[in-house]
């Protein structure tokens, strides 16, 4: 007991000293309006029964609004609908400075607020957690796509699925072939066969490296199939994947493809 109060104080004082600097990085980095983003992919591995519906709100009655004081949003929300391991939720952080990021949990810490509305999650105990693991994932955004872009119908909370897609690579230089590979003609070529891109990032610390992820939004299963038909007939696309610089069982070793639902709380 002795020792959780020590470190409770000791997290707490730390959180403190970062509050000021962490309110005068995001306000310098709002001013900044041309730089490349940085983003906070945090992927909560749950069980079926409770885990969820504590996990979610905690989203949306702590965690969401602490991240929108520090102004750190458009945040999204997603549970995973198709993928290897469910029920999975999805978080998506943006920022303009990694350090926030990076500290994230030390910030939410110095937040009284928060700190009361996360209890039933912040606190728990090992007899009942509210998840089994966390992982997460820190990425700047591509310099040809440096800004999260929420899709239309996010404002009205309107029908929407995602489409989170990761690429890892053999070695470090496949990799960079592979971000210019989008910055070569395949973002025109998304675009032009009707794809709603959210962002697109290079991943600087996480699992599986070297890797990028992206996530597309669409209206529905239907318009998936569709914009990806339209994709691959691309003459634009045939023309670059045909590039023996850019040949994709060089630089791609393995994809992961998952379909995304926002949760109620999303904001993207």
């Amino acid at each position: 007991m002795e020792r959780r109060s020590f470190l409770t104080a000791t997290l707490a004082t730390s959180a403190l000293a970062l509050a000021g600097k962490a309110e005068a990085q995001t306000q310098a980095a709002s001013t900044t309006s041309s730089g490349r983003e940085y983003y906070l992919l945090r992927r909560y591995a749950m069980q079926s029964g409770p885990q969820t519906g504590i996990t979610e709100k905690y989203f949306a009655d702590a965690l969401i609004p602490a991240l929108t004081r520090m102004r750190l949003s458009p945040v999204g929300a997603f549970r995973v609908e198709f993928g290897p391991e469910t029920p999975v939720n999805y978080l998506l952080i943006p920022g303009s400075a990694a350090q926030v990021l990076a500290e994230l949990d030390l910030h939410l810490a110095g937040d009284a607020d928060f700190l009361k509305a996360a209890a039933p999650f912040w606190n728990a105990t090992a007899a009942a957690p509210p998840y089994e693991r966390v992982q997460s994932d820190l990425m700047i955004a591509f310099a040809g796509w440096p800004k999260l872009t929420p899709s239309a119908s996010a404002a009205t909370k309107g029908k929407r699925i995602f489409q989170l897609r990761t690429y890892e690579s053999p070695s470090d230089g496949d990799h960079v072939r592979k971000v210019e590979m989008f910055h070569s003609g395949e973002f025109d070529i998304f675009l032009k066969a009707g794809f709603h891109p959210v962002f697109f990032g290079d991943t600087l610390i996480g699992s599986r490296m070297p890797n990028l992820t992206y996530m597309l939004s669409f209206a529905d299963q239907a318009e998936l199939e569709s914009c990806w038909n339209a994709f691959r007939d691309a003459p634009a696309w045939k023309k670059l994947s045909s590039d023996p610089h850019f040949a994709s069982d060089q630089i791609v070793t393995n994809i992961t493809n998952l379909i995304l639902s926002p949760l109620n709380c999303s904001q993207v």
